[in-house]
């Protein structure tokens, strides 16, 4: 069975950026974000061991989202300039090791990858979807599976760990962060509601649907009154957290598949960022293919 490893890029940068805190190449300019990026894939590689990978980049804000709600995303910091200035060097990193790449204008990578996820379901490929973002929870299912970063045991997240992480199920991470809000994105969720608290209503209704339909049986009256304010917040917050399946047109498969690298750029590109261990190892693997000939 064909298997996709998909790739949250700027996820990915950003951990490298912050992982590696000085590496610069023979030029001086920084590489730190280059050098774990390449690391980081090559052993979710190794974990996955897909025949299929793709490395999604974000590509702006939902125009949509943005409608919907203008502060939306509008608290985050500006990318500090020495990651920007190596985005670029990873994106000629993936070039060079024949590794598919997509950006779209205004289109979130977390909508991309859900688009690539149904796709790739339809069309009868396992996926795995390597992130730390709670939305991709959403997307879990059976033959859809998470590579969390912050799990150290490397496992893929089935519906067995989302609910051990949440306690609710994958088809009620929708409705779970609609009640919760989410500080990093922006979106306010119900004053008062916390994670037990959200777990604990939608282990009681089902969901926000059910939880409104029988709001009287709250116990709690405090909670029952922040629900009740909060309602329109909520139903909207649906709308922001869902993940869109539709902004993607055509599925790339042909595209997707692992193909060989190319052996001589990625050795130029070694050399030029002194990445003398991965250009030792690059040459390593040429002799045994030398001598399998």
């Amino acid at each position: 069975m064909a298997r996709i490893l998909i790739v949250d890029g700027h996820a990915y940068a950003y951990r490298a950026f912050y992982a590696i805190r000085s590496l610069s190449s023979p030029s001086g300019r920084p590489t730190n974000a280059i050098y774990g990026f390449i690391k980081m894939l090559g052993k979710m590689r190794a974990t996955v061991n897909p025949s299929h990978l793709i490395v999604v980049w974000d590509g702006g804000l939902s125009a949509e989202r943005r409608t919907a709600l203008p502060g939306y995303k509008a608290q985050r910091p500006e990318m500090p300039a020495d990651l920007g200035t190596q985005l670029d060097e990873i994106g000629r990193y993936l070039t060079a090791a024949n590794i598919a790449a997509f950006c779209g204008d205004g289109i979130e990578a977390d909508d991309y990858i859900a688009f690539i996820t149904q796709a790739a379901v339809r069309a009868g490929w396992e996926v795995v979807i390597a992130s730390a973002d709670k939305d991709f929870m959403q997307l879990v299912a059976p033959g859809v599976g998470l590579l969390n970063p912050n799990d150290k045991s490397e496992t893929i997240w089935g519906a067995e760990q989302v609910r051990a992480k949440t306690g609710v199920l994958p088809e009620q991470i929708v409705d779970w962060l609609s009640l919760l809000g989410d500080s990093v994105d922006n979106i306010p969720g119900v004053p008062g509601v916390g994670p037990k608290t959200a777990t604990d209503l939608l282990q009681q209704f089902g969901s926000v649907a059910g939880l409104y339909a029988q709001l009287s049986e709250v116990k709690s009256a405090r909670i029952r009154q922040a629900l009740q304010t909060a309602e329109a917040d909520v139903r909207r917050n649906q709308a922001l957290v869902r993940l869109q399946t539709e902004v993607g047109g055509e599925f790339p498969a042909e595209t997707l598949a692992v193909k060989p690298a190319d052996a001589g750029q990625l050795a130029e590109l070694f050399r030029e960022w002194g990445f003398r261990s991965m250009q030792a190892e690059l040459e390593a693997a040429q002799s045994r293919q030398q001598e399998l000939i």
